[in-house]
């Protein structure tokens, strides 16, 4: 199917063009578009996270099936804003993660003095395939956006003061590529790091993303082993 692509503003600037025609697989969904256009236009993809998504002049999530002709439009923060309201808590996204975008939403003004980042990068020996050259996440966006959002409350309740952010891509991801980010800051550094550890500790355990690995020798959706 073929979608008609939007930019506008520094978007625009970035991608040279104020239109694009792209091309997907049927029954492709917001953020598979997304991706692709990641992929058509790699000086976007550091953008992507704070970027909102309107189809047909509405806006939608990720999971947001595409019907061709549709047109979507990619919607950068509006002027008038802080860069911490602009940025994503929590997201859940085709796009390449960017650390510094996550970490600027909790960083404070001098409040926080501890701040710690996590990745957790797609490596060549996986936990069941040991010649994995690609993995593929899935996730039910919008409980995985719900469950992510609970786990980074519950731990600034638990741990006053600290501030906690959670990236996580979804789609097939290559050896390197980084598919999580957690970032969490604090007055001191001992919270800070509780924060980062407990938040992919509760993620791993509690949000409902899969992960299969992909290798020269077979492939496996890790829980399963099927």
């Amino acid at each position: 199917m073929t979608i008609t692509v939007l930019y506008f503003a520094v978007l625009r600037e970035r991608a040279r063009r104020e239109r694009d025609t792209v091309t997907l697989p049927a029954g492709s969904d917001v953020a598979a578009a997304r991706a692709a256009i990641a992929r058509l236009h790699p000086a976007l993809a550091p953008l992507l996270p704070v970027v909102r998504t309107a189809v047909n002049r509405a806006f939608v999530g990720e999971a947001h099936a595409l019907l061709d002709g549709d047109e979507v439009a990619l919607i950068p923060p509006v002027a008038g804003g802080s860069r911490e309201a602009a940025a994503p808590r929590v997201a859940i996204t085709g796009a390449p993660l960017v650390a510094e975008d996550v970490v600027a939403v909790v960083a404070g003004a001098g409040e926080r003095g501890g701040v710690v980042t996590f990745a957790g990068v797609v490596r060549r020996d996986g936990h069941a395939v040991r010649d994995v050259v690609r993995l593929e996440y899935e996730a039910y966006v919008e409980m995985a956006r719900e469950v992510l959002t609970a786990i980074a409350d519950e731990l600034e309740r638990e741990l006053p003061g600290t501030r906690v952010a959670i990236h996580h891509r979804v789609g097939a991801l290559a050896v390197g590529e980084t598919a999580v980010v957690i970032a969490a800051a604090a007055p001191h550094r001992a919270e800070a790091f509780a924060a980062c550890r407990a938040a992919i500790d509760r993620l791993k355990e509690r949000a409902p993303i899969w992960k299969k690995e992909i290798g020269e020798s077979g492939e496996v959706w890790l829980g399963l082993g099927a």
